[in-house]
């Protein structure tokens, strides 16, 4: 009962402290790393280490979409007016 108190609280925790979709990452890396952590004898260090992952890999992808999100922009906005300059180029 008080291990599953203290796992509702972090996971609440997690979810009020990060932003949706980092904690989206980290959730779902973490819970990956515990099973692979988990089968190697080490769950909460292959949780951490695939919280860590996970989020990192979250944040590149959403960089990603990002980027080509500005450069779709900028491509419409180019053919609108040809003698619009980007703001993020030099």
């Amino acid at each position: 009962m008080r291990r599953a108190l203290f796992l509702i609280v972090t996971l609440v925790g997690l979810g009020a402290v990060n932003t949706p979709a980092y904690s989206i990452g980290c959730l779902s890396g973490g819970a990956a790393g515990a099973l692979a952590g988990h089968m190697a004898g080490h769950g909460v260090l292959g949780a951490v280490g695939g919280c860590i992952a996970g989020h990192s890999w979250n944040k590149h992808q959403m960089r990603k979409q990002d980027l080509e999100n500005r450069s779709a922009y900028e491509t419409r906005r180019q053919s609108y007016d040809p003698n619009y300059r980007s703001p993020y180029t030099n």
